[in-house]
């Protein structure tokens, strides 16, 4: 919203402030400052003068015209001008040598087209009053020579420009905005909208609400015998100008500047297109409008439409139809001014894309009482600017709706703001946006509107401290106790709101899951891994680019209403898309060797869940069974830890070549997350998509699946742009959480030594490491102490299709230091056991 400051001045006592200090006084109300635009400032030496003669100067391509203009000097001066839309006898404004015009434009004598130009003659836009016009602005005769133009036509004005948002759509006019300046100042506000309609008997043009659901109050007012060639006047172009909208003509102008002045929308129809009775309905089916925009509409069945005998002459709120447009022939008009629904208007116009300046008001909500106050100014500056004659009468359509009450203790305010607001200080502050007080005059010193405010908002005392309010017609946005306890605060200030710390509610601290969450992600940022946050949106293509079957489970996801974008329509059921574009985002931009880690939910929808969770009202608890089909349909959300590598996984540099990322490292980071957890991981061969077949773990706790670890596909890694031989692993921490690893004990810690024995035995190739250590293990008996993996050998000595793994087995007692004969009969029967169960041999036996 941009709002003259001149204009705003008119209807609220300013003190000698500058724009500037205004906005910060708004910006503390809660209109957030967008801009300060200053116009004419810098605009000198402008005089009116009087065109003597004119001379058409010939051989040139253009018209050219050599004027002589009296300027109120010595004698006239010689101007050089291109526009013909001036006579001999016209005032014009005039810059003399030395003058100065927007943007910094010096003008000076020169001599052009053969002839001395001592000066120019300045059109509208010239002047900054418009974007851009058709030629000279001609001033009326009776204008003085040699009057300074910028004083006499007002052109120094600043603009304040103020960001809207949904909730106060009153201050989307001088209106609402002189009412919070007029608060903030504590100055006297001036309702524009204090006029006195007639009291006429009798309808203008016959109308009717059809639909009450669409429309609760409708007013047209007839103005015949309107002068179609009159134009609108310089203030109220430079106005409508300043506001950010075109000058159109004179009927156009005005139901634009009322509708900018007051915040009512209003719409003017040619009297001599309409054809019976008006009606406002909804559509019916088949219907199509063309708008004033020469596009012809398909209505929906929920559009609010304005009808006559003939058919839709327009969409209510939004935008008129084309066959009722006021044109150059129009001389009888009738204007309409209505209160249509918020809601309805909002969906009309995002229905068609069709975002109106009339629109962006009715679907914030209008002031109910408008209407007729609206349509008799429009009416009024229609037959004083264009010659008209207001036609006896008024149509009033009217649906009865009953007013809003809100009870709220007198000391609520204060209790929300962690503050204390005495009873009188609620009173006044609920006054200031438009409350009128009854029973209580003595107290707070009357009451606060005008006749035009309508239904103003009604305060009756009830009892020593609860307060019964009905909020103004302009405010449909303070709806309960909350609303108005907001306008209190922010009338005596946010910057006055002490600043205290919320007192800590009692409790045991963190969850447990809460705290292995944070162990979790340390561990991994120790472990050298980078945490990163997705959106949990994907699509369909990224199911396609995992290379996952079509029976997967993981292509069962739930589908938004309304995502945010139509390519990731669908809630995330896996971490790892999300961690694979945010790593060749990383890659893209020059960084190679990446290691993220994401922990976060996904979201499983079980095949037989209702496909819409029922919608519940709030007028009561709901009952078991509801709140059973509820959570029927809501899908399980485990918590996951996901992460992706790339690069190398230890740096080169001085001291020698790094290493790069590889499945190892994958499984590695599965087991720094099972540890926070108290788990230790069962590690098998597996084939999952979207890893390598032959490259693919899948992490056991006991004989729970908790997840996946390895190397990507080639061909995920070519539909995802990724570094060859990515790696990635995702951990269900949910399922780590369940398993019973019971309370955490301390390990005992021996004063004796250690024995170490080393063992090398043969194997198939095709043999996992994994059977062969846990015969190992549990055939050595409970005096091994750890058991490591520190070879893996393959070749001509150990003959082919053989491999060789060669284990460092610690051997340690808590009581006695162990013999030699012990040490080698836990190695044996260690492996005796792997003999036996993976026909494993010793090596050089």
């Amino acid at each position: 919203m941009k709002v003259s400051l001149s204009w705003l001045r008119e209807y609220v006592d300013l003190p000698a402030v500058t724009a500037h200090e205004i906005a910060e006084k708004l910006t503390a109300a809660g209109l957030k400052l967008e801009s300060v635009i200053s116009y004419g400032h810098d605009i000198k030496n402008v005089v009116v003068g009087e065109v003597l003669s004119i001379e058409t100067l010939e051989g040139f391509k253009k018209p050219i015209r050599h004027c002589q203009v009296e300027v109120g000097e010595a004698a006239p001066r010689e101007i050089v001008c291109g526009a013909t839309n001036f006579e001999a006898g016209d005032r014009v404004p005039v810059a003399l040598p030395g003058a100065v015009l927007p943007g910094g434009f010096e003008i000076a004598s020169r001599k052009t087209y053969g002839r001395l130009s001592d000066g120019m003659i300045c059109s509208e836009a010239e002047l900054g009053v418009a974007e851009s016009s058709p030629g000279i602005l001609v001033l009326p005769g009776d204008t003085p020579i040699g009057a300074d133009v910028v004083e006499l036509l007002g052109l120094r004005d600043d603009v304040i420009e103020l960001e809207i948002t949904p909730d106060i759509g009153y201050a989307l006019s001088i209106r609402g905005v002189a009412r919070e300046a007029a608060a903030a100042f504590d100055s006297a506000f001036i309702d524009p909208a204090d006029v006195s309609p007639p009291v006429t008997s009798g309808p203008a043009y016959p109308a009717s609400i059809a639909d009450p659901s669409a429309c609760d109050r409708f007013v047209l007012r007839e103005i015949r015998g309107f002068d179609p060639s009159a134009s609108s006047p310089l203030w109220m172009r430079a106005r409508l100008s300043r506001a950010g909208m075109r000058p159109v003509s004179l009927a156009v102008d005005v139901t634009n500047y009322v509708m900018l002045e007051l915040g009512q929308p209003l719409h003017a129809f040619d009297a001599a297109r309409l054809t019976g009775e008006i009606v406002v309905r909804r559509a019916e089916p088949g219907e199509t409008l063309e708008t004033l925009d020469h596009v012809v509409r398909k209505l929906h069945p929920d559009d609010i439409l304005i009808t006559d005998g003939s058919g839709v002459i327009s969409m209510a709120g939004t935008m008129g139809g084309l066959h009722t447009e006021i044109s150059d022939a129009s001389t009888d008009i009738v204007i309409e001014a209505a209160h249509f629904s918020a809601s309805g208007i909002a969906r009309m116009s995002r229905r068609h894309n069709l975002v109106s300046e009339a629109s962006k008001r009715f679907e914030r909500g209008v002031d109910r009482e408008l209407p007729l106050y609206a349509s008799w100014r429009a009416a009024r500056l229609l037959a004083e600017l264009g010659g008209g004659t207001i036609q006896p009468g008024v149509t009033h359509a009217e649906v009865e709706v009953e007013p809003l009450r809100v009870t709220i203790p007198s000391g609520y305010p204060g209790r929300v703001a962690g503050t204390v607001y005495d009873r009188e200080t609620v009173i006044h502050r609920l006054e200031q946006v438009g409350c009128a007080v009854e029973g209580a005059a003595d107290e707070t010193g009357g009451t606060g509107g005008t006749a035009a405010d309508g239904i103003a908002a009604k305060l009756t005392v009830v009892g020593d401290d609860m307060l019964v309010v009905t909020p103004p017609s302009w405010r449909p946005d303070l709806t309960d106790p909350n609303d108005l306890a907001e306008e209190v605060i922010r009338l005596e200030g946010y910057e006055n709101l002490p600043s205290i710390l919320p007192a800590a509610p009692a409790g045991a601290g963190l969850t447990e899951s809460q705290r292995l969450r944070r162990r979790v992600g340390r561990s991994l940022a120790a472990a050298g891994y980078v945490e990163t946050l997705s959106y949990p949106f994907s699509g369909e293509r990224d199911f396609d680019n995992l290379q996952l079957p079509a029976d997967d489970a993981r292509r069962l996801a739930v589908r938004l209403a309304n995502p945010l974008s139509e390519d990731e329509p669908l809630m995330r059921t896996t971490l790892l898309p999300g961690l694979l574009k945010t790593l060749v985002r990383n890659v893209g931009r020059g960084f190679g060797d990446v290691a993220l880690f994401e922990a976060g939910l996904v979201y499983r929808p079980s095949p037989d869940a209702p496909a819409v969770a029922p919608v519940l009202g709030v007028d009561r608890r709901p009952s078991p069974e509801e709140l059973a089909s509820i959570e029927s349909a809501l899908p399980a959300q485990p918590l996951r830890v996901g992460v992706v590598l790339a690069g190398e996984f230890e740096p080169s540099g001085w001291w020698g070549k790094g290493r790069e990322a590889d499945w190892a490292d994958a499984v590695e980071a599965a087991r720094v997350v099972a540890a926070e957890a108290g788990v230790t991981l069962d590690v098998r061969a597996d084939r999952h998509e979207p890893w390598h077949p032959g490259r693919c773990a899948a992490l056991y706790a006991g004989d729970v699946l908790v997840g996946h670890a390895g190397e990507l596909h080639p061909r995920v890694v070519e539909a995802y742009g990724l570094p060859p031989r990515t790696c990635a692993m995702e951990l269900e921490l949910t399922r780590l959480e369940q398993s019973p690893v019971g309370r955490p004990q301390a390990p005992a810690i021996s004063g004796y030594p250690v024995a170490s024995q080393d063992v090398a035995l043969i194997v198939d190739a095709a043999t996992p490491v994994a059977p062969v250590e846990a015969a190992l293990r549990e055939g050595a008996g409970e005096l091994l102490e750890s058991i490591r993996l520190f070879d893996v050998y393959a070749g001509a000595q150990v003959g082919e299709g053989k491999k060789s793994l060669a284990y460092s087995l610690r051997f340690r007692a808590a009581d006695r230091t162990l013999t030699v004969e012990e040490t080698t009969a836990a190695r044996d029967a260690a492996v005796a056991l792997a003999t036996e169960r993976t026909g494993a041999r010793l090596r050089g036996a």
